[in-house]
């Protein structure tokens, strides 16, 4: 990569420029001001080079980030403390705080990595739990996914967007509560047999929570991306689709 690298960091229609040896800091507060969310970190990320290679740092204590890049090939979840190698083009980052999630994007000048150099069990390149591949959807899947991911998915360049509550979007998709809800435990079931993690239905564990995780993976591994919107615009008043 080299000393030359710089790196350019997107969000909400903003450009940020990071320069090699540059400690670069996202949160509340920070070079990057994402949102005065009380839910948020002050320092939450920090872009930091070592020796040839870019990192993301995690110096958050609650909240982890959704890591990918642009492909959605390579996917890893960045735990509070964790860091991963900023290899790629162009990375997504996806995370969220409270009930707001937020997309931001970082490019490369000299990408060091190609998708398929990125060993998922390789532990001296990251620390994280990093997913390789694409799920399968059925069309009740995908509208699940589109209503909860829309106003994420409506960005053009990155930002924030906040997460419908189940009752919300099971009204925009015209199902029963009930129907939305079992629909949803069973495309957690789903996603945590093909490795994502954080969707599992557990006591303590908020009902946002698992939506928000549930979006970050989705966007971040492009399971829906903006061409899924129209799908929207095709939903019938009432839906007498049965659960897959």
């Amino acid at each position: 990569m080299g000393d030359s690298t710089t790196l350019h960091v997107e969000f909400a229609g903003e450009h940020y420029v990071v320069s090699p040896d540059t400690v670069f800091a996202i949160g509340r507060t920070g070079d990057l001001i994402v949102d005065d969310n009380p839910y948020l970190h002050r320092r939450f990320l920090v872009l930091r080079q070592v020796g040839d290679l870019w990192w993301l740092e995690n110096v958050g204590a609650r909240i982890a980030a959704t890591v990918s890049d642009f492909s959605g090939t390579v996917q890893a979840v960045l735990a509070p403390g964790g860091r991963l190698p900023l290899g790629f083009d162009a990375m997504h980052v996806v995370f969220g705080a409270g009930s707001t999630i937020y997309d931001l994007r970082i490019r490369s000048d000299r990408p060091a990595l190609r998708a398929d150099e990125l060993d998922a069990d390789d532990s001296d390149l990251h620390d994280g739990e990093t997913t390789i591949g694409v799920v399968s959807l059925s069309p009740p899947q995908r509208l699940l996914l589109v209503a909860l991911s829309e106003n994420i998915l409506r960005l053009i360049d990155g930002g924030r967007g906040g997460i419908p509550s189940s009752a919300e979007a099971s009204a925009r998709l015209g199902w029963t509560l009930a129907a939305f809800t079992r629909r949803l435990d069973y495309l957690c079931q789903k996603l945590e047999r093909a490795g994502a993690s954080g969707l599992r239905g557990e006591k303590g564990q908020l009902a946002t929570d698992r939506r928000m995780r549930l979006v970050e993976h989705a966007v971040a591994t492009r399971l829906v991306t903006r061409d899924d919107l129209i799908l929207l615009q095709r939903v019938p008043v009432r839906s007498d689709l049965q659960p897959e």
